[in-house]
């Protein structure tokens, strides 16, 4: 599958991280990143928008990504969501990139 631009939401409980997600998640060309606090604040942006990818990063317990996993399939079943460790910018983009590869996903240049 191809597509424009690349959607991804990121939920994490260190707002401060978080900011660093979003520049992170929003630097590379056809990106599009959106970061929140709460598992609410994912469902509510994940009802505005199409998100190709969910990363789930530090303070979210398994029970909420377990929840939220069910939540958002629920209501679009080719999200994927995945853990995501941190570890810097050039693992993120790796780790993105594996996802792409993997579900074979293909960003037009």
């Amino acid at each position: 599958m191809q597509i424009d631009q690349l959607n991804i939401l990121a939920l994490g409980r260190n707002p401060e991280i978080m900011v660093v997600m979003n520049r992170l998640l929003n630097a590379p060309a056809g990106w599009y990143g959106v970061t929140v606090n709460t598992p609410e604040e994912a469902i509510a942006a994940f009802s505005e928008t199409s998100f190709h990818i969910v990363l789930l990063c530090a303070g979210i317990t398994t029970e909420e990504e377990n929840k939220l996993t069910a939540q958002l399939t629920g209501i679009n079943p080719s999200v994927i969501v995945r853990r995501h460790y941190g570890g810097g910018s050039g693992l993120l983009r790796n780790e993105i990139q594996f996802v792409l590869d993997h579900e074979n996903i293909q960003l037009a240049s």
